[in-house]
């Protein structure tokens, strides 16, 4: 297993994650083998934002004992009503639903502590000016938790997350099909049953919240990585043709900011078939030769960062360049984390011989001698 540095938290987490949901539907052995099997592979951070309370214990069972070895994101604001889940940020009710989480997993605090669910402006706008983020940063001043996130599907509110201070990771839904959606407050939009046949290309909002995520070094993890499995059929797929689940984990782990991407676990096959992705060739976590070559929805012109490019006569990594260059052209001046993580490179777009290689094995068309050029001038320009 591979770890990767959770943004400013500083914590170390396993680029395959454990997202809890599908537990709810499993009794307490059932939990434990899924959990057991997450442990053994690697696997050291897992979410539960589930309010219910019999999965909240099946957790905590399969991890007494064990507590030091995982990452918990617990969400604050998900909570049990009359037999159901209620998104609340009513403090009455928000308090004794965490202390519920606590006791649960039996420990007496909560790694990331997540702002649930908070996909509208108004919800933001009543979480930041109200009590309930008084309580939250009362929670990590005390060491309740240890450090502040949020979930959300709205990539403007993500924005606004990243932007803020308080928020030092957020977990954000990120597949190849969400992508190409501009921000909504409606989740429903991005599981329509088709999008519209003009999408194609990552929607500009989207983009830039990752980069703004990388810029402020806050770090991401993923929900809704398979899309909830819509993209592995090619009749549920918006593209037209199916993926696997090693691609999907792959395009989500190439976004700037991502750490990890809490993947959904029925069975402990599933967690097999999700692990298999340390292990898998680059040809099988191609995802872009699957993207470029469906019917639907094309990502032309666009680099998605997949690597194909390589190998460089110069052995410049282009796929880091590019993403650098991008993070660089959104500000005035270059980001002086930015321009050291260039100037830290063996081989710069400077070197490049304009022979344009890499264009043809590009799947996407993307312009790649050009951007090595505006790179050049961008960068260099600043170091000399």
């Amino acid at each position: 297993m591979n770890y990767r540095r959770l943004g400013k938290t500083e914590l170390m987490v396993s680029e395959i994650g454990l997202g809890g949901e599908w537990l709810e539907r499993h009794n307490t052995d059932e939990c434990k083998a899924i959990i057991d099997l997450c442990e053994e592979k690697g696997i050291n951070i897992l979410d539960c934002w589930m309010s219910e309370p019999n999965v909240r214990s099946n957790i905590g069972a399969a991890i007494r004992g064990k507590r030091e070895r995982w990452y918990i994101q617990g969400h604050i604001g998900s909570t049990w009503q009359n037999g159901q889940y209620v998104r609340t940020r009513n403090l009455e009710q928000v308090k004794p639903a965490f202390e519920d989480l606590l006791t649960r997993m039996g420990t007496d605090y909560i790694d990331l502590g997540m702002i649930h669910y908070v996909d509208q402006e108004a919800d933001w706008n009543q979480v930041v000016n109200g009590p309930f983020l008084e309580y939250v940063f009362d929670l990590k001043k005390s060491g309740v938790i240890r450090h502040i996130g949020m979930s959300t599907h709205n990539p403007l509110i993500a924005k606004k997350a990243a932007e803020s201070g308080f928020v030092e990771m957020i977990l954000f839904s990120i597949n190849p099909a969400f992508d190409l959606l501009p921000a909504s407050e409606d989740i429903n939009t991005y599981f329509a049953d088709e999008y519209d046949a003009n999408l194609g290309g990552i929607a500009p909002e989207r983009a830039e919240l990752y980069k703004v995520c990388e810029q402020n070094d806050v770090g991401i993890t993923v929900m809704k990585g398979y899309a909830g499995g819509r993209l592995f059929k090619a009749e549920t797929s918006p593209f037209g043709v199916p993926m696997t689940p090693v691609q999907c984990i792959h395009y989500a782990l190439t976004r700037p900011a991502v750490a990890s991407i809490m993947a959904g676990f029925d069975t402990p096959e599933h967690v097999l078939d999700a692990v298999a992705y340390e292990t898998a060739s680059e040809e099988e976590k191609d995802y872009a030769s699957v993207l470029a070559g469906a019917p639907r929805h094309a990502y032309s012109g666009q680099c998605t960062y997949c690597g194909h490019c390589k190998p460089c006569p110069k052995d410049i990594d282009i796929a880091m360049v590019n993403k650098l260059y991008d993070l660089a052209a959104m500000q005035p001046d270059v980001p002086a984390s930015v321009k050291a993580h260039y100037e830290a490179m063996e081989h710069t777009a400077a070197d490049c011989i304009a022979c344009g290689g890499c264009e043809t094995r590009c799947p996407f068309h993307v312009p790649i001698v050009e951007r090595m050029k505006r790179a050049a001038e961008r960068f260099h320009s600043t170091t000399d």
